[in-house]
């Protein structure tokens, strides 16, 4: 059984995958899922956070310590939750943040 709201939801994505979603966003949630990470900090934050980093051109923990936190946070999809997750990440190998 199909009702009318799961059809005006349902979307395909650009690989084919079938997924319904009640917002605009245009995430797939079956590509998000099979994304996978070479840098395990990457996994540790949402995937708001890991996409900003993501787009900014962050990939690598050396690249995030070129940052300051004010300048992760100014990135769209970046929380104040994730800062912390991200300086223990740092932390664990050696680096920070840049003041």
């Amino acid at each position: 059984m199909t009702c009318k709201n799961s059809i005006r939801n349902r979307r395909v994505c650009s690989n084919g995958h079938v997924y319904y979603k009640s917002t605009t966003c245009p995430v797939c949630p079956i590509c998000e899922k099979n994304r996978k990470s070479d840098e395990v900090f990457l996994s540790v934050i949402s995937a708001p956070a890991r996409r900003a980093l993501e787009n900014a051109g962050i990939k690598t923990l050396v690249q995030l310590s070129k940052m300051s936190e004010f300048d992760i946070l100014k990135l769209h999809g970046m929380g104040p939750t994730t800062i912390p997750k991200l300086r223990s990440e740092l932390k664990l190998k050696g680096l920070s943040f840049r003041n």
